[in-house]
Parts: C-alpha cells; structure tokens; sequence
C-alpha cells in the first residue's frame, strides 16, 4: 500500500529526500535544516522532526515487506540508546549474514521486553532453527517462553539457543551503524519518536546491506521507492 502524503505542504520528493537523509547520515535536524536550505528548500528543523517521526515507521513496514529472504540463523542483542536524558535498550537481531531482521526499543532489559522482541521477529521472519545470544538470563528466558508457546501452538519445531558471546561479533559490528547515525542526536525526547527514527535508520542500513531489492539504482531511489 501506497504511503500517504495527503494535506503535506511539500512535495512527496523533498520530504522523502529530507528523511532519507536524516536516517542515513550523522547529521542533526538543525544541520538538515541548513543542508536544505542550500537545495533552495526553506524548512525547519521542527518540521523536519514530524517528517521523521511520521514517515520513517510506515516506510519500515514495507521494507520489512519487500526485504530479501533471510538465514534462519539469527544473532540477537541489545544496545544502548538515550531517551529523555535515560538510557534505553535497543533490541536488534540480525541472521549469521548480518542481514538485519528486526529491533524492539524497550525501557527495559528483561523478560516481558526479550519474550516481546523474539515473538515480533518470529513473526515477521519465520521460525529460526537457532538464535545466539550473550550470557543476558533475560534473553534466555524471553527464548525459553517462546519455545514454551511453540511446543503448544505451533508444530513441535522448537529453537535452539546457544549462548557464545563471540558469535555476537558480526552483531556488535552492525551495532556500530546505528550508533554513529544516532550520535549527532544527542538523544530522544521521547520513546516514541525515538522508535520511529531508529525504524528510519534501520532501513537505510538494510538498503545499505543490499537487503532491499529495487534495480540498478541509487539507495535514496530504494529508498523513495518503499514510499509506492
């Protein structure tokens, strides 16, 4: 479905471009507000935020829709990201070829957040046959209580959990994306808007990656292309 863009005072493209570039690069809204001033587009950095917050998780459904088949071997981990001057813990997984499968930001590190993230990923990736994890017992248990939930609802297949820190690498690695997009930020007002822009970051890497087919063309196309 198409995304719209009904009631915007701007063109689809200058918004689609601003956004993209926003979620790309190490940049702040006060710095992409100059950046477009210099492309004769006079906005500023407050609507450049509602441009983010709004369009970059629709633009994240259809990525996940439209992304390339994953391994079913996966990586899971947490980071670190600011919110309201507090840190928050960032969820991600991503398969043994550092294809990036999903992310959960969450107040918290334990149970409830872990079991939510797993189910989320399962959901949208399929039953992995196994997932690595860190020595995290929150993790650990979030995987025992999905296995719990597949033996009753689903068809026996259960997930293997290994716990080995050092099969994590390639997760960490990718961790480092993120994090240098996300540091010129200097942290979220809110939880909300803080998901919104990491689902925003999440799918200019995965475009980076090449996990979005789309052509011979160049990433910000890839990117306007997820709009319809």
């Amino acid at each position: 479905m198409a995304i719209s863009f009904k009631g915007a005072q701007y063109p689809r493209s200058v918004i689609l471009f601003a956004v993209f570039f926003y979620v790309r690069y190490p940049v702040s809204y006060r710095e992409l507000e100059e950046i477009m001033s210099e492309r004769g587009v006079a906005v500023d950095h407050a609507t450049l935020n509602r441009w983010v917050v709004r369009y970059s998780s629709q633009l994240a459904s259809q990525a996940q829709a439209r992304k390339r088949p994953t391994v079913m071997s996966w990586r899971a981990d947490e980071t670190y990201i600011k919110v309201r001057g507090k840190w928050t813990y960032l969820y991600r997984a991503v398969d043994r070829d550092g294809q990036t499968l999903d992310f959960l930001l969450s107040e918290r590190r334990d149970l409830p957040a872990a079991r939510r993230f797993f189910r989320k990923c399962i959901v949208l990736n399929g039953v992995p046959e196994r997932i690595v994890i860190d020595k995290s017992g929150a993790n650990l248990a979030g995987l025992q209580a999905v296995n719990t939930a597949l033996k009753l609802t689903g068809d026996g297949k259960i997930v293997e959990v290994r716990q080995v820190k050092y099969l994590n690498n390639i997760l960490e690695q990718d961790h480092r994306f993120i994090k240098r997009i996300t540091r010129p930020m200097m942290g979220f007002k809110a939880l909300h808007s803080a998901a919104a822009t990491l689902a925003g970051i999440e799918v200019a890497h995965m475009i980076r990656k090449g996990q979005i087919a789309n052509g011979n063309v160049s990433p910000f196309q890839t990117f306007a292309a997820l709009a319809g």
